[in-house]
């Protein structure tokens, strides 16, 4: 069974993270998907920053859906991508969408994205459960993978409602039982942010379906001694 592997916000130790320098990266060192994260500006567009403010990546204590686009790229020194340029960077990779507000509106803001750059078929999305719900609204064939932080399991009427593909777990949540009620529900496991190997290992054993990573060189390590039956030690 192949495991996809996801970089993180790109490839962190080698660029500056949710940036185009750390998508290229991340693609080059064989991603399978870039995870990248998404705000939305004062103007309305789309960003790819995670934090809410500018601050610890960039120096600045200003909130990002308080600056315009072009007040983020002269800050950042167009280090903060709009959504549309980070699609273009990974167009031959998988792309998860993360989004982190509570906000139906950058929801709706990334799927005109998504449909500008005809990247729908490429693209799933995680995230807040409110822009989960507007995303699954204003797109019924959308794929979902429902960010889970708890012991317990998601309501089913949640899961009902959103329909996601894959439930996406903090790595210390998953486990065998986990791994065989998901795959017994249809489900497929996602775990993130695995940085050790000797971690993506006992995932991969279990059954995960995919492994998100600041590490892809790593990971990509990992999984091709397993594709050639070397004993993972």
């Amino acid at each position: 069974m192949s495991v996809q592997a996801v970089a993180h916000r790109g490839d962190p130790y080698h660029a500056r993270e949710n940036t185009l320098a750390s998508f290229r990266s991340a693609v080059a060192a064989g991603a399978d998907a870039v995870e990248l994260d998404v705000r939305r500006s004062a103007d309305g567009v789309p960003v790819v920053v995670h934090d809410a403010t500018l601050e610890r990546l960039w120096g600045h204590r200003r909130a990002v859906a308080e600056l315009t686009a072009e007040e983020i790229r002269e800050l950042t020194g167009g280090g903060v991508p709009v959504l549309d340029d980070a699609l273009a960077v990974t167009s031959s990779v998988r792309t998860l969408i993360d989004l982190p507000e509570r906000s139906a509106g950058t929801a709706l803001a990334a799927l005109a994205a998504v449909r500008r750059a005809g990247a729908g078929g490429r693209v799933y999305y995680s995230g807040d459960p409110v822009a989960l719900r507007a995303v699954r609204t204003a797109d019924p064939d959308a794929e979902i993978s429902l960010t889970w932080h708890r012991t317990a399991r998601p309501r089913g009427t949640l899961l009902d409602e959103l329909r996601p593909r894959w439930l996406n777990y903090p790595f210390g949540l998953v486990t065998a039982r986990t791994v065989a009620e998901d795959h017994g529900r249809g489900l497929l496991v996602a775990a993130w942010t695995v940085d050790s190997p000797r971690v993506m290992r006992r995932l991969v054993a279990l059954g995960a379906d995919s492994v998100t990573t600041n590490r892809i060189g790593a990971l990509r390590a990992v999984l091709a001694r397993r594709d050639r039956g070397v004993n993972p030690g």
